[in-house]
């Protein structure tokens, strides 16, 4: 709906009395503005990128992972498989990411990170660099690019609304490094 693009931080979009083609049609909407086609979309004047998938920039694939959750179900034959549905959550949060990242953020306590942990996909060490909005309880995930330092990769987004998140964020915290990637 038009209105969704009127909200702004700390409103959350109105999406639960649309029907699935609408909700899509709302949402890419604030996905275009913010996102795909905001050539100055930027966090501590690094660009961030959409992730990428075989080499090249999924915009798709971006939004699914900031509209849509992972969940493990049971194929009917005992075997889990992974796969992502809608979540309201994260949906209704869309447009708090430019807000973060443009640094616009006055009514609550931020912490940006960055930690080492382990990409159990890719079986290595990686460099994540969080921003993380403890009123609020959001997290904005990134990549920062090391080779040539003036970027970001953007993962996700979500709202802390399991019981795990807020406990895995701060054990995160615990094991953040000196200094922000």
């Amino acid at each position: 709906m038009p209105f969704n693009k009127l909200k702004k931080y700390p409103d959350l979009l109105d999406l639960i009395s649309l029907d699935e083609k609408s909700r899509t049609k709302s949402l890419r909407a604030i996905f275009d503005r913010d996102i795909a086609d905001n050539h100055n979309f930027k966090f501590r004047n690094k660009c961030i990128y959409p992730i990428k998938s075989d080499g090249i920039i999924d915009m798709d694939r971006e939004f699914m992972h900031l509209t849509t959750e992972e969940i493990e179900e049971d194929d009917g034959n005992g075997v889990v498989v992974n796969h992502r549905v809608y979540d309201n959550f994260r949906s209704e949060r869309l447009h708090w990411i430019k807000t973060h990242t443009d640094c616009q953020v006055n009514d609550s306590d931020i912490v940006v990170f960055s930690v080492s942990e382990r990409n159990q996909r890719k079986r290595a060490d990686v460099v994540r660099t969080y921003i993380y909005n403890k009123t609020r309880k959001y997290v904005i995930v990134f990549e920062p690019q090391i080779r040539n330092g003036n970027s970001y990769y953007l993962l996700t987004a979500y709202y802390l609304n399991k019981k795990y998140g807020e406990k895995q964020i701060k054990k995160k915290l615990q094991s953040k490094m000196d200094e922000v990637l």
